[in-house]
């Protein structure tokens, strides 16, 4: 049952942060294009979450990731603001590319197929 709890918190962290990510005013967030929210992985004690993100733009990635550490306190304050949680957990930001292993995957599926045929 706990478990439940903590899938519904991650995806409500997700879904805001979501929300929220367009509107930092950071020129290396905002100048990154489209980032993503991919997933939040919160402790049980919501002490710490580990908010994976994807960047568009793969050559931004690292000033974006900087950018949103720059901005993961205000991030935490409005999530804050915009959630009741009994604690409002420390935002990590993570580079996510299992969208680049998946194209990747997909790719070595096609060129079997096409060996096969």
């Amino acid at each position: 049952m706990a478990s439940n709890r903590m899938a519904r918190v991650n995806e409500e962290l997700q879904r805001e942060l979501a929300a929220l990510i367009p509107t930092v005013k950071d020129p290396r967030v905002a100048d990154a294009g489209m980032i993503s929210v991919t997933g939040v992985d919160a402790t049980a004690d919501l002490k710490q979450a580990k908010v994976y993100v994807s960047v568009l733009d793969k050559s931004r990635e690292k000033d974006a990731l900087k950018g949103l550490k720059s901005a993961a306190g205000w991030l935490r304050r409005e999530v804050g603001h915009a959630l009741t949680l009994r604690a409002t957990p420390e935002l990590f930001f993570i580079a996510d590319d299992s969208m680049d292993k998946g194209a990747h995957i997909l790719s070595i599926l096609r060129s079997l197929d096409n060996k096969e045929n």
